[in-house]
């Protein structure tokens, strides 16, 4: 049998080969397919694009159309007849020059891109409704003024839950923003009622009124003084205080929504009340809540 003579290869450098393909191997898997990107960047590659978040969607200040929301202050009650609702002074959309509501400061023709759908009476459970109805004409603003009634019941007893005023509160902001994504939304904090009260007992003839009915957890027997009364309107308020809480907190998680507590802070005067109840805003009302309104929506800026 012939011999063939083959050159020597040395067991150690086969080794150290297969050693070596196996490193290249695993710094491939624990890197990725494409490798490492800052090394393929220095090498002249490109590393993969990283995906740059969406900007939040900018306040407008000048919106074309205006739907508004709420309950029988945003429908002028009591501010030109008694107990009768007066839209024309509304604050949000009425269409007297006195009050120069925020479609007529805002909007190029309030007559075919104004809306109220407010309801004197009106809960925070009937907001959804209301956002049902504002959704199909397509607003570039919602104003939403609404509480007020949720506070004002019969005793204090029966007032809204702060747990149930903020569930439906939310389920409406979520209902108008599935619909209307880009649509804004004005909140108006709920008026100080105790401040409504101190002003408004000083006028016999809306004693009378309130009489009636209006707001008896806050406005039944006016003149009773007493720890028990005071006890009681102070509960109202808290109540108030909590409601517009839950309004700042859920409207605070919408970039498109801002809330005013300037309309809880106003020191309302007999000036600014009804001549026919006292507690609501008359005209003179009505203006300063399109003013602090109109001064929102325009403010620029975060």
């Amino acid at each position: 049998m012939t011999m063939v003579n083959r050159p020597f290869r040395p067991i150690r450098a086969r080794g150290a080969a297969v050693a070596t393909l196996t490193a290249a191997a695993l710094l491939v898997s624990l890197t990725g397919c494409g490798g490492d990107p800052a090394g393929d960047a220095a090498a002249g590659g490109r590393a993969a694009p990283r995906p740059s978040p969406e900007p939040s969607p900018a306040w407008r200040t000048d919106p074309a159309s205006v739907a508004a929301l709420g309950d029988s202050i945003t429908v002028g009650f009591d501010a030109c007849s008694v107990l009768a609702d007066c839209p024309a002074v509304s604050w949000a959309t009425g269409t007297d020059p006195q009050v120069d509501s925020v479609a007529r400061r805002l909007v190029k023709d309030p007559a075919t891109h104004s809306w109220n759908f407010a309801k004197t009476g009106a809960l925070i459970r009937d907001l959804p409704a209301q956002v049902d109805l504002a959704v199909r004409q397509r607003p570039e603003l919602v104003t939403v003024l609404v509480g007020a009634n949720d506070a004002c019941r019969p005793d204090a007893g029966s007032m809204t839950t702060e747990a149930a005023f903020r569930a439906d509160f939310e389920a409406s902001l979520r209902k108008l923003r599935h619909a209307l994504p880009k649509t804004q939304v004005y909140v108006a904090a709920i008026p100080d009622l105790m401040r409504l009260w101190s002003q408004g007992r000083q006028n016999p003839l809306g004693k009378e009124v309130w009489k009636l009915g209006i707001c008896g957890s806050m406005l039944r027997d006016p003149d009773d003084l007493s720890k028990a009364a005071d006890a009681r309107r102070q509960s109202v308020r808290d109540r108030v205080v909590a409601y517009n809480k839950a309004l700042e907190t859920v409207c605070e998680r919408d970039a498109l929504c801002r809330f005013d507590r300037s309309v809880f802070d106003f020191r309302f005067t007999g000036a600014e009340l009804s001549a026919w109840d006292w507690f609501h805003p008359g005209r003179e009302g009505q203006r300063e809540l399109a003013r602090m309104a109109f001064q929102e929506i325009t403010r620029k800026g975060a």
